[in-house]
């Protein structure tokens, strides 16, 4: 079976950033702290994130209503 190419897209860290609406920054500081659960793909000294990954965090992350605090 052949995988699914569009949900395997896999995205700089600036179009993750882009996708996610925050800075490139933030998104690196997340991923060396761990304060984000996002998994990520080395390629060597590249970063990538899948798409399906981004989607799916945000999804999981998406909230109607007050938070409680």
């Amino acid at each position: 079976m052949a995988p699914d190419i569009k949900s395997n897209t896999l995205l700089s860290p600036i179009d993750a950033a882009r996708l996610l609406n925050i800075h490139p920054v933030t998104l690196r500081k997340t991923r060396i702290n761990g304060t984000i659960p996002l998994p990520f793909v080395r390629i060597g000294r590249s970063i990538r994130y899948r798409e399906e990954d981004i989607l799916s965090f945000i999804r999981a992350n998406t909230h109607t209503g007050e938070l409680s605090r």
